[in-house]
């Protein structure tokens, strides 16, 4: 069932996420229940856009503002850092090469745990040019949601027909 304007931002929310393969949708809930953890007070900004669903981390509705991001893509979800260019990321765990974001790639949410990311994450919150404000309260908005978008389940493998 698509999701409708008079539906909540958590009903919405979960109708995106089942478009997707459980595997990933497991490994983004818990991705984004942890960054709920380590950003508290931000206002996520979802997308359901062409390419990925995309949960933003900001201080407010601007999406200019965002300082991560959680990106759900067929086969695996990522990590961004809006600024990580400027991080120091003595681990190496950082790719990208644009002149602003980088990115880990989350197979195992396990990895938002690693002090190396933890670090990158407190690093990027303590630069940000507006700061999250901890004590505010959370909340979700459905930013947009394209009409078009690519398939949210990996193709399968077509079966080999016998001659």
């Amino acid at each position: 069932m698509p999701a409708t304007i008079s539906d909540t931002p958590a009903r919405q929310w979960a109708a995106f996420l089942s478009k997707y393969d459980p595997a990933i949708a497991a490994v983004a809930t818990a991705a984004v229940a942890r960054m709920r953890k380590y950003v508290p007070g931000a206002v996520e900004l979802v997308y359901d856009n062409y390419n990925a669903l995309v949960v933003g981390f900001g201080p407010s509705e601007r999406a200019s503002q965002a300082i991560l991001s959680i990106a759900l893509y067929p086969r695996w979800v990522t990590l961004f850092f809006l600024q990580g260019a400027r991080l120091s990321d003595p681990a190496r765990l950082l790719k990208g090469a644009g002149k602003r974001v980088r990115h880990i790639v989350v197979s195992d949410v396990a990895i938002l745990d690693a002090p190396a990311v933890r670090e990158m994450i407190r690093q990027a919150l303590a630069t940000a040019p507006r700061p999250i404000d901890g004590r505010g309260r959370r909340r979700m908005v459905i930013r947009s949601v394209s009409a078009r978008q690519r398939p949210r389940r990996p193709a399968r493998a077509r079966a080999t027909r016998s001659r």
